[in-house]
């Protein structure tokens, strides 16, 4: 609680200095000294993402250790993205203000990227009790925009609409083209109070307060008038049609043909991306019934550990709420944090898209497989490609598997249950074995996964009457980080490091009782590393189905 409790404070914090930036901003511009502060405002705005992230990177790392507390962490990070959201706007703002906002347009079906953007926003209207209708004509159609600047055109459109539509209020986005199909019209209307003439004259002006409190609503005054900076970059027009009563219209008009931009402008190495959930995944409804049927189960300890990465952060969230309920889950957003993360937590599985910023799935399967401690993490591979030499491509670099978008999470949940099934199958091999099983099954395997078990078993073996020894100690000993030991020993044995340490435990006591039949159960226990005869007794019962005195009872019997 108490780290909880930091944790809010430090957010606490971040709004605060970005409170005090504003004030000084707007004195600022009372004194006339403009240029200066707001390269100030902007030095300061960098200044306060920094911690935002560390907080961010915090709640993650918290997130497992305080399981009873996921809604209060799933509060935070919320809140987190919006501060962060809040002030990549002031950055865009800053960067229209001194001439530095550039615009970078790229080819690609501009309906389905407005219609999906929309849909974004979507619950954030429902949670209100609002309705969204999303209305493009034609539906599909080829175009050129700059996604980035879009998105924040249509966002804060829709949550400006959100925002004074109240409880239950109906809200329509609807996109049309010209006869020439060289331009789009965006129309977003609320049936919300509206405005009279006078609201509308400063509707575009910074730091406009538009009778926030009267609506009982938090607005900054940047939105609209960065929505209008955007538009104008883009080559584009907005206006405004409201009067009392009977709600807000804001139609922007934009430019979508090659021709309309500049070369410096446009970008024709990269196209518009589309792939939120809904258009690539093929069985969205139904998993999104799923999800809203499952309970908040956590899985046990023993869980298997999986890794997804997906730069769509819709998508990452969908996957992680499917999974959660059965596996432990860790998520990144490109190959660079997911190497970071397999580097420090024990895995099992990774999942990850190809197309990713910074370090591809590619890239990340070519980490993976080329290192000694992870090439035995088995690796899935997302991708939006459907050519053959591509699946050949991720398959020669080590890829386990490969799933084609648009796909069905259930094949997906399918998939990666094969995997796990194989290593639960090496599982019940290895602890159906003997200790001189496994010492000879060992034996046959390659020299470092030979030397490796060996050791372990050996490790094991010395500190077996030591209830302490957990696997921290393990790994000590073995000379590796907990994580690599947990990454070789699930791939050899199926098993975890606790697990690994308590069968070899199990199996030494099976092997005492046959050779000392008379022993007492207590005598036993504490020979195996058990500070209590009684739990030792339940988890032999587990192991073997008998209890240890009957198992000593037959022994005695046989001799």
């Amino acid at each position: 609680m108490t780290t909880i409790l930091l944790l809010i404070f430090g957010i606490a914090v971040c709004a605060a200095l970005f409170l005090g930036a504003r004030w000084l901003y707007i004195r600022s511009v009372r004194m006339k000294n403009r240029l200066q502060m707001s390269y100030l405002f902007t030095n300061i705005t960098h200044e306060i993402l920094t911690p935002l992230t560390i907080l961010s990177s915090s709640i993650e790392l918290l997130k497992p250790k305080h399981t009873d507390c996921t809604a209060e962490y799933d509060m935070m990070e919320l809140n987190v993205q919006r501060i962060v959201r809040l002030l990549q706007q002031i950055l865009e703002t800053s960067k229209s203000q001194s001439g530095e906002l550039k615009l970078k347009v790229s080819n690609g079906d501009v309906m389905e990227y407005i219609h999906n953007t929309a849909l974004c926003v979507k619950p954030l209207m429902m949670k209100k009790g609002q309705q969204l209708t999303i209305e493009c004509n034609p539906k599909s159609m080829i175009g050129w925009i700059d996604p980035d600047k879009l998105d924040k055109i249509i966002f804060n459109l829709l949550s400006n609409a959100a925002k004074y539509s109240g409880e239950k209020g109906e809200i329509s986005l609807s996109v049309k083209t010209n006869s020439y199909f060289d331009r789009i019209s965006i129309t977003v209307q609320d049936n919300g109070p509206g405005m009279d003439r006078q609201q509308q004259k400063h509707l575009f002006e910074r730091f406009y307060d538009g009778n926030y409190r009267k609506f009982n609503v938090i607005g900054n005054g940047l939105g609209l008038a960065l929505t209008r900076d955007l538009v104008q970059l883009h080559g584009g027009k907005i206006q405004c049609v409201s009067s009392p009563g009977k709600g807000t219209a804001f139609t922007v008009d934009l430019p979508i043909g090659k021709e309309a931009f500049s070369d410096d402008q446009i970008d024709d190495q990269h196209t518009i991306k589309v792939n939120v959930p809904t258009s690539i995944i093929s069985d969205y409804a139904k998993v999104n019934e799923e999800i809203r049927a499952s309970g908040n189960d956590t899985p046990d300890e023993e869980a298997y550990k999986l890794l997804v990465v997906e730069d769509n952060v819709q998508l990452l969230l969908l996957m992680k709420q499917l999974l959660q309920n059965q596996y432990h889950v860790y998520t990144a957003r490109d190959g660079v944090e997911a190497t970071e993360i397999i580097k420090t937590k024990p895995l099992d599985l990774i999942i990850s898209d190809v197309m990713m910023p910074r370090m591809d799935g590619n890239e990340l399967t070519h980490f993976v497989k080329h290192s000694p401690d992870y090439a035995h993490l088995p690796v899935i591979l997302l991708t939006a490609k459907a050519q053959e030499e591509e699946r050949e491509e991720s398959l020669l670099i080590g890829a386990d598997d490969y799933i084609t978008k648009p796909f069905k999470l259930s094949d997906l949940r399918l998939r990666i249950n094969n995997i796990i099934e194989n290593r639960q199958r090496i599982q019940r091999d290895f602890k159906q074995q003997t200790l001189e099983e496994t010492h000879h099954k060992a034996a046959a395997m390659t020299e470092p996964d030979n030397e490796l078990l060996q050791q372990a078993l050996q490790c094991v073996h010395t500190h077996l009457d030591d209830a302490d020894y957990d696997r921290d100690a393990f790994a000590a000993d073995m000379n590796m980080s907990a994580s690599t030991l947990y990454n070789k020993l699930r791939s050899l044995t199926g098993m975890s490091v606790s697990s690994f340490i308590r069968d070899i435990r199990m199996k030494e006591a099976r092997r005492i009782i046959t050779e000392n039949p008379g022993i007492r159960v207590s005598d036993l226990a504490y020979r195996v590393g058990f500070k209590d005869p009684k739990y030792f007794a339940t988890i032999f019962k587990k192991e073997f189905g008998i209890q240890p005195k009957e198992f000593i009872t037959d022994a005695a019997n046989k001799q």
